[in-house]
């Protein structure tokens, strides 16, 4: 013989019905206190370093930032984001941008010092943007990787105050002590400092 079922009481019945209306978005997310760690730059896309290729910090409590070091890659976008997730590598950045679309991809948090300039005072007060290409081929240096990167240069110096000219937006060839050319004489800077500029 069948056990007759208990009915649910109005109050459960009520509390279901609430639950059904309640939009979605409104419900905790499911990972609820799980630790993200957002990018600084709205546009860029989270893609970390390993924290043993650069320096954690509170900048710019720590180190006042007060300067932006362009350089190009030297490698494609996507093995450049493997060599900075590499512990072996010992170098970071925190963006790189991409040549095809302008693309960015943020590595380190800027409160942080990424090893990119070869010359630790400039780490600690810099922020270090790579742009996917090499130095001798003109054609990786897109409008959409001139126009994304100028407006990420933009946000950066509205960011920390910094003066939106050539003697605070510098190449990595004129860090003190490095030996590196780039961005190299292809990369056009009365360009990109006109776009910084108007953004």
């Amino acid at each position: 013989m069948e056990r007759p079922r208990s009915l649910p009481d109005r109050r459960r019945i009520l509390k279901g019905a609430a639950l059904a209306v309640v939009p979605y978005a409104a419900l905790p997310d499911p990972r609820a206190g799980a630790h993200t760690r957002p990018v600084d730059h709205p546009l860029a896309e989270w893609q970390p370093a390993t924290p043993g290729n650069y320096t954690a910090s509170n900048r710019p409590t720590d180190h006042a930032v007060d300067r932006i070091v362009i350089h190009v890659t030297q490698t494609t976008y996507s093995k450049a984001l493997s060599i900075f997730q590499n512990p072996k590598k010992k170098v970071s950045a925190h963006y790189v941008v991409r040549s095809a679309d302008g693309h960015v991809a943020q590595c380190v948090r800027e409160t942080d010092v990424a090893w990119h300039a070869g010359n630790w005072d400039y780490n600690t007060r810099s922020i270090g943007i790579e742009h996917e290409g090499w130095v001798d081929r003109p054609a990786y240096f897109t409008d959409a990787l001139y126009e994304e990167s100028a407006r990420l240069t933009a946000a950066v110096c509205d960011r920390y105050d910094i003066p939106r000219n050539r003697a605070h937006v510098i190449g990595h060839h004129e860090v003190p002590g490095t030996d590196h050319t780039d961005p190299g004489p292809n990369w056009d800077w009365t360009r990109y400092m006109r776009l910084v500029n108007s953004v």
